[in-house]
């Protein structure tokens, strides 16, 4: 009896500490669960978050390479800016010395154009005594041409200069010696009738240098022109004014031209202060 009883209360025990398991198990089972749904949402808030943490790097990222990219052409502009300004500036120095030596060779081509109008309203002033037909001035290109006629000058044939014209060359020579800084150059022309003189002359080459020498000769003697300010040269009857066919022709091509014109060096000083490329 002792013995049944012992195990009937063994059992209840058992029965008891069997539900009272089951109670706690259910108990922790739903915390488990609670802390499960909320491990998996604060998981699912951590995977959104993150998803936008790298949303936010990507930009970041883009950004800085858009902030490069930036920087870089800033660079690239400042420099052909910088050299570009560089480029302006050499241009610009460039474009002021060549305005200065344009105003240069205006200025110069002005005082010349003067000089030599001047000398030839001079020499045709002085000159007004002597027949049209027998002197003509002209300036050209900046040179003054004084045209004498063989007539005037000369005998037929000869190269001796006549007493007569030596006053027209005194007047010439006057006009030469005012201008020291410019060049004298005679010339002497034939027509195209052969010379038939006696004498050492051989042809019209010789008539005409003669003559021009003649000329020159008495510019120096008589008149007081540095010869070494003067070329004399002859040309014979190859550069004729005028066609030889007729008999005014002829005499027209017939003369003793004096060239004044400017030193060459006048030329090359001028030409040396022209501006060089950087």
């Amino acid at each position: 009896m002792k013995t049944k009883m012992f195990f009937i209360g063994i059992s209840i025990a058992v029965l008891l500490s069997s539900c009272v398991s089951k109670k706690k198990f259910a108990e922790l089972d739903g915390q488990h669960k609670a802390c499960m749904d909320d491990l998996n949402q604060k998981e699912r808030a951590y995977g959104e978050l993150a998803v936008r943490v790298d949303g936010l790097n990507d930009k970041i990222a883009y950004a800085e390479k858009q902030n490069q990219t930036l920087k870089e052409s800033l660079d690239a502009c400042l420099a052909n800016t910088n050299l570009g300004s560089t480029n302006i500036t050499k241009l610009l120095d460039e474009i002021d010395k060549s305005n200065t030596y344009i105003q240069k060779l205006v200025d110069s081509k002005m005082k010349n154009d003067s000089l030599n109008l001047y000398i030839s309203n001079t020499l045709k002033r002085s000159l007004d005594d002597v027949a049209d037909s027998d002197v003509d001035v002209k300036v050209l290109k900046g040179v003054v041409f004084i045209s004498l006629s063989d007539a005037m000058l000369y005998k037929s044939g000869s190269y001796e200069v006549l007493p007569s014209a030596e006053k027209v060359l005194a007047k010439v020579s006057r006009i030469i010696n005012d201008y020291k800084e410019y060049d004298v150059l005679v010339e002497g022309h034939t027509d195209n009738v052969p010379y038939n003189g006696s004498g050492n002359l051989k042809d019209n080459w010789d008539l005409s240098a003669l003559r021009a020498t003649a000329v020159v000769r008495i510019l120096q003697e008589k008149f007081a022109v540095d010869p070494a300010r003067m070329t004399a040269g002859g040309r014979s009857e190859y550069k004729p004014k005028v066609s030889n066919d007729t008999k005014d022709g002829k005499a027209e091509n017939r003369r003793t031209v004096i060239i004044v014109m400017p030193k060459l060096d006048q030329f090359i000083n001028l030409m040396n202060q022209a501006p060089t490329k950087q």
